[in-house]
């Protein structure tokens, strides 16, 4: 073998090898079967033909007739140590290719053609047409059948088009970009292996899918010729995602890739939906010079005004009513300063359901607080008091309670929302911007109307003074519920965005906390799935390195020991990527809400109780700043700190379990 024009790649050192023994080496990019036999040195493509094997992974065995193979650990096949042929004839009759070896001052170099100049593939072009749509963030986990894709996701992070967090758990990344989408409603993408890797979303993206968030799913599948059959982590990446995504596809080499991903991105991001595409592993590297694509001429607006008879009535309506109301949802975040307006013109208060909470901060003059279980006397009062009710964006969920039993106006972009639990009088379908916008001029106050914002200050100083005297409730198992909620809400920053869990520490949330200014609320709504607030916070935080408008809000989330329980470990990729995130840890040593409900309906207590150890000790471990407060006159001083800690921060204060 010429070795000339080689490069020499050092490898190792001749103590790390014993006689008789092989070891895997990767000189640059090149894996190597590195031999130590019969006083020799020797280098081998690290492949095995037969399924790509790790030959330096096996063993220098006695064969049959005295002769000595390395054998690769798979399946068997031999191979001579020194050079590479293999015993007998059939397919391997070639050999594998060897490489020359040179033995400086100990030192071990392996000579390596030049490296070629990279071939473009399928994966360069559908990552090129990804970043193209928008997608700037990628959480996932790379292994064995996604490994094509991700070098290109990585040659696209080198050139700063994308940002990739590796996570610990591929459910922790759906969280995440579920999260991602329901607060800047682009979508991020999540990547995972197939089989249990792409099954291991389906939390996370059903989450995505009922809250109705963009979100992009990016499997690898076995390859293409092992399809069917049931080979290793081969399943039905079709079948398993049809329910939960609005576009699903498998990548082939035949496929048209730029027009397929463009597909996926416009699904997701005009969906507000999932959209997922499975990659093959041999597919992945397939060589390609096709261009990628952009959304240039593919993606018109979206602007609905709504029909001037439904206008014409609404104003009817509203113009007629002595206390009319407004419950505004998550889907009216894109109208906030056209539906502040619009309550201020007609004098109305304005209720939020819960996850809508923010929308309206509590410090306005109109805002009356979250409706329903999670809310606040205040809101049930003024619903309790309507004769009219606006309901701007929100879905009904039989949690916010919203009553059926008055004259209602609904208003929402998405047709099929209108009268979906029952008849409204009048449904009006278009963008709730444009509805307030031709409403509110046309108000004109009924002279018999109540002063309802002057009610609303007198009703919000009679919650308040209550939630004080909740304080009292102390019994010495542990703080109340209301004094940590009391505190977050005074030191929060006016523009942070808090990602909440699922359990009593929700419950209080959404009672005790009063929102401000430009404050937002991440939660799994409809799902209501448990463990999502600490993934959500780092799809949060990604978006705030991202986005213009989010930059340099801080990122706080907050949930029980249950909760918290659930993905523990990506508190390292918090530490691992330097997040700014604080998260506020409820410890009751229970599942609270379900102790309760047991209590309830009339059951005994049974297996609610937790195991933990200590969640502050646990931070500092994990490379995090962790307090533990028990006392409620350490609340404050404790937040304060964990705010102001550049870098993931938990705060972990025990908490009596009654006191929600």
């Amino acid at each position: 073998m010429s070795t000339e024009n080689l490069d020499w790649i050092e490898v190792g050192h001749v103590d790390d090898l014993p006689e008789g023994r092989v070891r895997t080496v990767t000189a640059r990019t090149t894996s190597i079967c590195l031999v130590h036999f019969d006083g020799q040195w020797a280098a081998m493509d690290n492949h095995c033909p037969h399924q790509r094997g790790p030959l330096g992974e096996g063993t220098i065995e006695k064969g049959v007739e005295g002769a000595c193979w390395v054998r690769c650990p798979w399946h068997g096949w031999d191979f001579d140590p020194l050079t590479g042929k293999p015993p007998g004839g059939g397919v391997k009759d070639h050999g594998q290719k060897m490489f020359p070896v040179d033995i400086r001052d100990g030192a071990i170099f392996v000579g390596i053609e030049p490296e070629p100049e990279r071939v473009r593939t399928v994966s360069d072009v559908m990552v090129e047409t990804m970043t193209n749509w928008g997608v700037q963030s990628v959480f996932g986990m790379v292994g064995h059948s996604n490994l094509g894709l991700a070098d290109s996701i990585r040659l696209s992070v080198i050139d700063k088009k994308l940002k990739y967090y590796g996570i610990r758990h591929e459910g922790a990344a759906a969280f995440a970009a579920s999260a991602y989408g329901k607060l800047t409603g682009k979508p991020a993408a999540c990547l995972t292996i197939a089989g249990p890797g792409a099954t291991n979303l389906m939390t996370g993206l059903w989450d995505a899918k009922v809250d109705r968030a963009p979100v992009l799913a990016l499997t690898g599948q076995v390859q293409t010729q092992v399809f069917g059959p049931g080979a290793f982590q081969d399943i039905d990446l079709s079948s398993a995602f049809q329910a939960v995504s609005k576009f699903s596809q498998t990548v082939l080499t035949t496929s048209k890739h730029a027009e397929l991903m463009s597909l996926a991105c416009k699904n997701a991001l005009v969906e507000q939906d999932v959209a997922h595409l499975i990659f093959p592993d041999d597919v992945q590297t397939v060589p390609s010079d096709k261009k990628a694509a952009t959304p240039a001429g593919r993606v018109a607006g979206y602007q609905v005004t709504p029909a001037q008879s439904d206008i014409d009535a609404s104003v009817e309506m509203i113009n007629a009513a002595k206390r009319p109301v407004i419950i505004v949802g998550h889907g009216a975040y894109g109208a906030r300063d056209e539906i502040m307006a619009f309550a201020e013109k007609i004098g109305a208060p304005v209720l939020t359901t819960f996850k809508a909470k923010g929308l309206v901060p509590d410090t306005h003059p109109n805002a009356g607080g979250v409706l329903g279980r999670s809310g606040t006397p205040i809101a049930s009062w003024f619903m309790t008091l309507a004769d009219t009710i606006i309901v701007l964006g929100a879905s009904f969920s039989n949690h916010t309670g919203i009553s059926p039993k008055r004259n209602m106006i609904q208003v929402d972009y998405d047709r099929m929302q209108l009268g979906k639990f029952g008849k409204v009088k009048v449904p009006v379908w278009g963008e709730i911007g444009a509805f307030c916008a031709a409403a509110g001029p046309r108000f004109e106050a009924n002279a018999e109307a109540d002063n309802q914002v002057t009610e609303l200050a007198e009703r919000w100083q009679m919650w308040r003074d209550e939630k004080h005297r909740r304080l009292a409730e102390d019994i010495g198992k542990g703080i109340h519920s209301f004094a940590v909620f009391d505190a977050l809400g005074q030191l929060a920053p006016d523009d942070a965005i808090f990602a909440v869990d699922v359990g009593n520490n929700t419950y209080s949330f959404g009672r005790y906390l009063e929102t401000k200014s430009n404050q937002r609320v991440l939660m799994s709504g409809y799902l209501g799935s448990i463990g999502f607030s600490f993934p959500a916070a780092l799809g949060a935080w990604a978006a705030t390195q991202d986005l213009d408008d989010m930059k340099g809000r801080k990122v706080i989330s907050i949930s029980g020991d249950g909760g918290f329980g659930q993905y523990p470990m990506d508190f390292t990729t918090a530490v691992k990527y330097g997040m700014d995130i604080t998260h506020v840890l409820l410890h009751n040593g229970e599942l609270g809400k379900i102790s309760k409900e047991q209590r309830s309906g009339e059951w005994p207590v049974w297996e609610t109780n937790l195991q933990n150890p200590s969640f502050a000790a646990f931070a500092r471990l994990c490379g995090g700043h962790g307090t533990k407060v028990t006392e409620a006159s350490e609340i404050t001083g404790a937040i304060k700190e964990a705010l102001a800690h550049d870098g993931p921060a938990l705060v972990e204060i025990m908490t009596d379990a009654d006191l929600v």
